[in-house]
């Protein structure tokens, strides 16, 4: 019987058309993704755009908006101050995460990983505004650390702790800390123990062999965790809002006062997508240890 027959039905040859059923299948089951995506990222995208391009009093087109970004001081500095916190929330979110994966992940026996993975994320079970508003009564001049510290005699007065830029960092580290700690401990776990067996039957100690085989093999994980921090913590305007106490504008704050306040949505809308430009550079900038590996 020939090869190419199975049950007396031909197989398909190599190269040949798929049925026109087997054609639309694919298109079938991306359809819905591809709706809601254009349906509520593409055309919304779009329109912002194009309100960016018009001048708040109504008439044609005009890169005015875009002008004012780049001619007023105050909003220059909201945009470096968004991008100071982000990168100092940043990098001592990444500290304080390697540390704790990697105990979750070497130090914790299995049995109780779990158990500790859910402890971990309990600060996602509570309301984002009710975390910021729980460091704003820690952190008031009566609160918690305020009252340690004048109650041991460290200090006679009450530091200004509440709206403050501290206050911000530590509600934004707060909370990231615990999205960057699940990506590297991901990351961690999927690390083969026969790089670190192969390092030491090549002399490398504990030292070297992390710095020079753990770290580079986990660096996606916290690149990837990084860039996620990056982009929720500039965007975020709740907890610079609360924490911040209008002391310090960023972008997120300055985009809500044009629609707030002026009602101005074609200076909101351009000063918008110049926060996206950024994140697009950011991204850019991360791509190489963004990419997914496959097998």
């Amino acid at each position: 019987m020939n090869s190419a027959t199975n049950s007396g039905r031909a197989l398909p040859r190599a190269g040949c058309a798929l049925p026109r059923t087997g054609r639309a299948l694919p298109w079938a089951l991306v359809t819905p993704a591809l709706g809601w995506t254009l349906l509520f990222f593409v055309l919304p995208f779009v329109a912002m755009g194009f309100s960016s391009l018009t001048a708040h009093d109504g008439g044609g087109f005009t890169l005015a908006n875009y002008t004012q970004f780049f001619t007023n001081p105050a909003y220059w500095q909201a945009m470096v101050n968004s991008l100071q916190v982000t990168v100092i929330v940043t990098v001592i979110s990444v500290l304080l995460a390697y540390p704790f994966a990697w105990i979750l992940a070497e130090q914790v026996p299995e049995r109780w990983q779990r158990l500790a993975l859910m402890l971990a994320v309990l600060p996602f079970w509570t309301s984002y505004v009710v975390r910021s508003y729980s460091w704003l009564l820690v952190l008031a001049e009566n609160g918690v650390i305020n009252r340690a510290l004048t109650g041991s005699g460290l200090f006679s007065e009450p530091l200004q702790l509440a709206n403050t830029r501290l206050a911000t960092v530590i509600g934004f580290v707060h909370f990231f800390v615990m999205l960057l700690t699940l990506t590297i401990f991901a990351n961690l776990k999927q690390l083969s123990p026969s790089y670190r067996k192969a390092a030491a039957d090549l002399g490398a100690g504990p030292v070297r062999t992390f710095l020079h085989v753990v770290l580079p093999l986990t660096l996606p994980g916290i690149m990837v965790g990084a860039f996620l921090t990056f982009v929720l913590c500039i965007g975020d305007y709740i907890t610079p809002q609360i924490l911040g106490g209008n002391n310090e504008l960023l972008m997120p704050q300055l985009v809500m006062m044009q629609i707030g306040r002026r009602g101005d949505f074609p200076l909101a809308s351009a000063l918008s997508i110049i926060l996206m430009a950024v994140v697009t550079i950011a991204y850019l900038a991360c791509a190489r240890w963004l990419k997914i590996e496959r097998a």
